[in-house]
């Protein structure tokens, strides 16, 4: 392979030498610039030349739609931390969002129209099963032999809290065995290709193929480039789609896709927690309990129909928004809490992103860490992590009991809680302590957990709601720093959407803190909100119109003295951030930054230069504090070249910052080639 060289029309001069290290260098292009946006040299000082780039160019065009009416259908998959589960829609009926058929298993109290994020894979590390198959196959085996199998759960928070995630990044299994975490994602996915394919087939009453399918797949908002990149990569090893037909999978922000979902809502399909004005016949104060608990019953009455009518008008909140009405989502999940603030653009009722996503690891599975914590707190630290590994199935039970029990606290419970031990804790706890677990919690000085003489730890309410409160503490004060935030103090609506926005904890909180600042709405079918919004987007991704950037993102390269360009007795500054968008910039869908790159030598095959991104919206060097390499843009020549190829190739780079996923396209200029392109935030 030819060295990694090249010019790239950056065009800020420096007046003295910089000490560099990399392989390749930066020049001017000597072009006027083509649109009214402002270039970074001009800002860093450069009154004479100014670059090619950065120019923007607004492609009204949405590169998504002509590429939409070749599927038949829409495939969603709403891949959750806690439960995932998978809806879709024809494209000939945009109307009717069908919901996956019912799982096998399932808990009481708890819906299964999705199913537990958890894998089985063999000893053999082969895929066995997912979801409560798994689940269930694995607690009926026999306690020697589960040890040998492979059980994972609650694994996509891994793609949020690794900060040097890679293709290589691993999971570790309950038995404490280590395996690929693409290799897991990707069975996963491949199993909802599969139970989807399927299912498609039999309702057409012939084979269906994958490529009648647009897949979409939910992620947090808040996740990084890498981790996109991951989920893409895993599904593209599923087999959903190729990057040769990278169009055939949409990458979806899950609350984006609840606020596409959202504008269509009936009032019966919703419930309000505040304001004065009943809704269904309840009252703000009544909402949080008797209102939400009849809504889930009407929900759980008409599980049987797995078809959901979305009528193609605006529903009757939208109907109360006026242009330029604001209101925040909040997707409390599992992992993540995730808060996007969008504008309603009317009359087509298009949403503009106004603020960039926020949010954190203030999800459910919070709570189950407390819950971990107060039992090495009565039982002792050593204990739980011995039991996890020699128990493993075992563990998974109790945290299965713990589930069901979490779910039923409420800010008015006066009752206690029970939670059943396994019969191998209260045994194995014997063998390793040499004392009952009676006497543990004796000992401890928890004085609101209780032993029943059935084998069951009893819970005051108070204590189950101190496990929900760090978690729930932590999205309040979160949502108050983003109220804080010009752009969102005058919100209209709160919708909050997610797994976790059942918890009437949770509810409880959000309208004493905000309730008297916005009206708060629930939608009723609030665990399917994202899956069904997803749908919608697949069939309409053009629907977000404006996002913001959540870095600043640029080039920028050092290198030795000696590699310093002297152009017309001009010396070119090699270390400067060349920066392509800023963090909170508004980006328009189809929007382009454009980019020409020259290789330093004809010969040359393959150019590549390093991405860098900040959370500062001002930078001028990749050396400022905070800039750091996130990333790398290939472009390969090969096949480009011809006879009458200049010395001097310029090839035009494309890129697109307004959608889900940051994309590129490059041209040869000589030969009106396409160029490949690739940006790569996972191996760099």
């Amino acid at each position: 392979m030819e060295s990694v060289g090249v010019y790239g029309f950056c065009g800020c001069k420096a007046k003295n030498k910089m000490k560099c290290d990399s392989r390749w260098e930066i020049t001017a292009a000597e072009t006027a610039p083509t649109s009214a946006y402002s270039s970074p040299a001009r800002s860093l000082g450069d009154t004479g030349i100014t670059p090619l780039s950065p120019s923007h160019i607004v492609n009204d065009a949405d590169p998504n739609v002509s590429e939409q009416q070749t599927f038949l259908v829409v495939v969603a998959i709403d891949f959750g931390t806690t439960s995932s589960g998978y809806a879709y829609s024809f494209t000939k009926e945009p109307e009717c969002i069908h919901v996956m058929r019912r799982w096998e298993g399932g808990d009481p109290g708890v819906s299964n129209q999705k199913t537990p994020t958890t894998i089985l894979l063999t000893p053999e590390r082969k895929f066995h099963s997912f979801g409560y198959a798994a689940r269930d196959f694995y607690h009926d085996l026999d306690p020697t032999e589960a040890k040998q199998w492979l059980y994972l759960e609650k694994f996509k928070m891994k793609l949020h809290t690794t900060g040097d995630l890679t293709m290589d990044t691993d999971l570790t299994a309950a038995n404490g065995k280590k395996v690929k975490a693409l290799e897991i994602f990707a069975y996963a996915l491949q199993y909802f290709k599969e139970q989807a394919l399927k299912e498609l087939s039999d309702q057409a009453g012939s084979e269906f193929e994958n490529s009648d399918v647009r897949w979409v797949i939910t992620v947090p908002a808040i996740w990084k480039q890498p981790a996109k990149q991951f989920m893409r990569q895993a599904a593209y090893q599923a087999g959903l789609a190729s990057p040769e037909n990278s169009e055939q999978l949409i990458i979806a922000l899950e609350p984006e896709a609840a606020s596409i979902y959202c504008r269509k809502l009936r009032l019966h399909q919703m419930i309000e927690l505040s304001g004065k004005v009943a809704v269904n016949g309840y009252s703000a104060s009544d909402t949080v309990g008797a209102g939400f608990a009849q809504a889930k019953e009407h929900v759980r009455r008409n599980r049987q129909s797995r078809t959901f009518l979305v009528e193609n008008v605006i529903g009757e909140i939208w109907s109360e928004l006026e242009e330029g009405d604001k209101y925040v989502v909040v997707d409390s999940g599992g992992g993540t809490v995730d808060l996007t603030v969008h504008q309603i653009r009317l009359p087509e009722g298009h949403l503009k992103e106004l603020y960039k996503a926020t949010g954190g690891p203030y999800g459910s599975l919070g709570v189950d860490y407390e819950f971990e914590k107060l039992l090495c707190k009565i039982f002792g630290e050593d204990f739980i992590e011995q039991f996890k590994i020699k128990r493993p199935a075992a563990w998974v039970d109790l945290m299965i009991a713990f589930e069901s029990r979490k779910r039923a606290a409420a800010p008015d419970r006066t009752n206690p809680l029970n939670i059943t031990l396994p019969f191998s804790f209260i045994d194995y706890y014997k063998k390793f302590r040499g004392h009952s677990v009676e006497h543990a919690l004796r000992k401890s000085n928890v004085d609101f957990v209780k032993w029943s003489s059935q084998g069951m730890l009893r819970m005051s309410p108070d204590a189950m709601n101190a496990l929900f409160k760090p978690t729930i503490d932590s999205i309040i004060e979160h949502l108050r720093d983003l109220f804080q935030k010009p752009e969102v103090c005058t919100v209209k609506f709160l919708f909050l959407v997610g797994g976790f926005a059942e918890a009437p904890l949770l509810q409880q909180a959000v309208h004493a803190a905000f309730g008297d600042k916005c009206r708060i709405i629930i939608p009723q079918d609030v665990g399917l909100t994202i899956l069904k919004g997803a749908v919608l987007f697949g069939l309409d991704p053009a629907v977000i119109k404006v996002r913001r950037s959540p870095l600043t993102y640029g080039v920028g390269g050092k290198h030795p003295p000696e590699k310093l360009l002297v152009k017309d007795g001009t010396r070119w500054c090699t270390d400067v951030f060349d920066k392509f968008i800023s963090a909170d910039q508004s980006v328009a869908l189809g929007e382009l930054v454009k980019r020409s790159y020259t290789p330093a030598k004809p010969s040359q095959l393959v150019i590549v230069i390093n991405i860098y991104s900040s959370e500062h919206d001002t930078v001028s060097f990749i050396t400022d504090p905070g800039v750091k390499k996130c990333g790398t843009l290939r472009l390969d020549l090969t096949g480009t070249s011809g006879t009458a190829v200049p010395a001097r190739r310029e090839i035009q780079t494309l890129m697109q910052f307004g959608d889900t996923e940051i994309k590129a396209t490059a041209i040869d200029i000589a030969t009106s080639k396409s160029v490949k392109v690739g940006i790569d935030f996972l191996n760099y």
